[in-house]
């Protein structure tokens, strides 16, 4: 019986199309990314306008992730300035060489309690077998500030 329940469970998997692993949010995202492509492809490296596409998308942003973002942009345009802002799955990204090095997730985003800063493996963050590579932000005070400036001056190398 319990075999026959599972067939069917699987063969309800494998027919309704409506399930395909995604959240509505990651397929949100996923198209976000391909007109992002599309976008860099057009703007043929002409930075200033992805500057441009990134703080417009920040501007939709519903306070506190807009607030946070549009510190974090600050942050590291001032104090990462080989970073070259870049959207990232509809996200605040920094990249260097085209690659992203970090990241702002809004809260909002996928519908989590706390927004995050997250670095990727071209971060120069490694320390030692274990390094973190993300951190929740809930409000940006002098302190975090602080840390994040540090944060991604060594991330960026």
């Amino acid at each position: 019986m319990a075999t026959a329940k599972k067939a069917t469970k699987a063969t309800k998997a494998a027919t309704d199309k409506s399930y395909d692993g995604f959240t509505a949010e990651e397929r949100s995202a996923m198209k976000e990314r391909a007109k992002e492509l599309k976008a860099e492809a057009a703007r043929n490296g002409k930075q200033a306008e992805a500057e441009e596409a990134q703080v417009a998308k920040i501007a939709e942003l519903e306070e506190p992730d807009r607030v946070m973002a549009e510190k974090l942009h600050a942050l590291v345009k001032a104090n990462a300035p080989s970073l070259k802002a870049k959207l990232w799955y509809g996200m605040p990204g920094w990249a260097s060489d085209g690659k992203i090095v970090c990241f702002f997730q809004p809260a909002a985003k996928f519908g989590t309690r706390y927004a995050t800063l997250g670095f990727n493996d071209p971060a120069a963050l490694d320390d030692g077998n274990m390094w973190p590579t993300a951190y929740a932000l809930t409000k940006l005070t002098a302190a975090e500030e602080k840390k994040i400036t540090a944060l991604v001056k060594k991330a960026a190398g």
